[in-house]
């Protein structure tokens, strides 16, 4: 799950991103809905491929005061995980900045990576401080060696 509104996550291999707050790929029209891949720029002249309405189409970004996407589903994948990981956040938007504590009533282990201390650095189990280019690959080393360790019990 990210809160990202950019294709880096993907450009980087991952798949199954639930982006809940929209992607810059897409295009979301204002008067029937529709959305769809859109990688061009959109003007006050821009024409909705669906119902044809034109200066509808805007970004399908959620803005401030709109409802995040894929609620249901960020709240589903939460209660299936054994680890929560929040990576480069300030902790201060809801409903994102709520979902350690969603983890932590729900008894999943919880760590934070950030610059800096977030405003809900106290809800996690663990904290790191650092940049992100430089915290996260050594947690993910840190964890991978422990996985390959427990591989190789006998």
């Amino acid at each position: 799950m990210t809160q990202n509104v950019d294709d880096l996550h993907e450009r980087g291999g991952a798949r199954d991103i639930i982006h809940m707050h929209g992607s810059l790929t897409m295009a979301l029209c204002a008067a029937c809905g529709h959305r769809w891949p859109c990688r061009t720029e959109l003007t006050v002249a821009s024409q909705c491929p669906a119902c044809q309405s034109v200066g509808s189409p805007r970004p399908d970004i959620v803005w401030f005061g709109e409802m995040p996407y894929h609620i249901a589903r960020i709240e589903a994948e939460l209660a299936r995980a054994d680890l929560f990981v929040s990576v480069g956040t300030s902790g201060a938007v809801y409903p994102a900045a709520g979902f350690v504590q969603m983890a932590r009533q729900a008894g999943i282990r919880t760590l934070e990576l950030n610059l800096e201390p977030s405003l809900g650095s106290h809800w996690f189990h663990e904290t790191r401080n650092g940049p992100a280019g430089t915290i996260v690959p050594d947690w993910a080393e840190e964890t991978l060696a422990a996985l390959a360790s427990v591989d190789h019990l006998p």
